[in-house]
């Protein structure tokens, strides 16, 4: 197969789907309920129970996630929420959707994670949570963390968008902070179309959530200011349609019966990559910090580009001729013009920015054959090598 004039493309992440999979969405099909019935309660008590936690709330995708944590937190105008740059849009966006002011920390060269240090040095009167993000799956220093959101009586909301399955000293991702989100995006570790949640141990936050997602609705006698008839409900709380489907939750609960063996593929996966990309001198593999478990949902290569006679577009653009589906996780958030409108410039967080420019992502997903792997690898290192000094 002549793979170098395309014959197949490798893309950077893929859904699984299979005949279980079809069959659970396929039952929904011919039931009663397609959204808002019993399989979304089940996906949540299902997910809640893998993480560790006592609630999860299934909704409508991994941003509105962000979005009901920042609401049940209580962020308001004013208030300055901290994240890092190297992270999807979202994990600021939700800051700005209630008004207040994300304010980016800089990260841990090693790890790539935000630097518990720089949190430190970025607190002011003004902050009220840390949003952590564990970036390519790999969890952050949640010790140090949770010291200083202890210290300075912070909301934590873990962005686990990438770490479903991964392990922080023993402890799934998903248990630990206030609270923690979860995307379900058909890129991440399972699917559900498009689908995310919030998981928490902490009742009052869970009532928060659940109104959130539901316009600020509720029928719950436990909660209504009156009972007036069994057809009463209030809307207690300005909230958004964020609900998610039986559709998608039967899938989810397909998926997760899957969830440790995809971890276990692509674990497998990087542990090839590492073995073969350690003994290129032009290339820096991930670092996994020490009683850790990353559910590697991206795997990226650091290029040391003073080794090379090129910059990286044009080895960039040579894996995709190659069929080689790369992709670079992440654009520093306030690189982007909306928030450089917002007063935001380079310079902020040097460490972040010169991260991002040497940075790759290669395919990385359970559906990938082990040819696959072998091919990716075989091209990076050939044409690394036609470019090295």
């Amino acid at each position: 197969m002549d793979r170098i004039n395309n014959a197949k493309f490798i893309p950077y992440g893929r859904q699984w789907i299979d005949e279980d999979d079809i069959n659970a969405v396929i039952e929904v099909l011919k039931g009663d309920y397609l959204t808002t019935g019993p399989k979304i309660r089940e996906f949540e008590e299902k997910l809640a129970q893998y993480t560790g936690a006592k609630y999860a709330v299934a909704i409508s995708n991994g941003t509105a996630a962000l979005h009901a944590a920042c609401f049940a937190t209580g962020i308001k105008e004013g208030d300055e929420v901290i994240t890092t740059p190297i992270t999807f849009a979202a994990s600021a966006n939700c800051v700005l959707y209630m008004g207040a002011k994300p304010v980016f920390a800089d990260i841990n060269p090693e790890t790539y994670n935000i630097d518990p240090d720089e949190i430190r040095s970025k607190i002011t009167e003004r902050t009220k949570a840390i949003i952590p993000v564990h970036f390519t799956g790999q969890p952050c220093d949640m010790d140090e963390i949770q010291k200083i959101a202890q210290e300075y009586n912070l909301t934590i909301i873990e962005d686990g968008a990438h770490a479903l399955g991964a392990e922080y000293n023993g402890r799934k991702i998903g248990s630990i902070g206030d609270m923690t989100t979860f995307s379900f995006h058909p890129v991440k570790n399972i699917t559900t179309g498009e689908g995310g949640a919030i998981t928490t141990n902490n009742d009052e936050l869970y009532k928060k959530l659940v109104l959130f997602r539901t316009h600020g609705i509720t029928r719950d006698k436990d909660i209504l200011l009156k009972d007036k008839g069994p057809w009463y409900y209030e809307q207690q709380h300005l909230g958004y349609n964020y609900r998610i489907t039986d559709i998608q939750a039967a899938l989810g609960i397909s998926q997760l019966d899957k969830l440790e063996r995809f971890l276990a593929v692509r674990r497998d996966y990087v542990r090839k990559y590492n073995e073969a990309f350690s003994a290129v001198e032009e290339v820096e593999t991930p670092y996994q910090l020490e009683n850790t478990n990353s559910a590697w949902h991206l795997y990226i290569i650091k290029l040391k580009l003073e080794r090379l006679n090129c910059g990286r577009r044009q080895l960039f653009e040579e894996f995709i001729e190659r069929g080689i589906g790369v992709n670079v996780h992440y654009i520093p958030v306030y690189y982007h013009p909306y928030y450089r409108q917002l007063g935001y410039n380079k310079g902020l967080c040097p460490r972040a920015e010169e991260l991002y420019e040497s940075i790759i992502t290669l395919p990385l997903f359970p559906k990938m054959e082990k040819e696959d792997v072998e091919y990716v690898i075989s091209n990076v290192k050939e044409v690394i090598q036609n470019h090295a000094i």
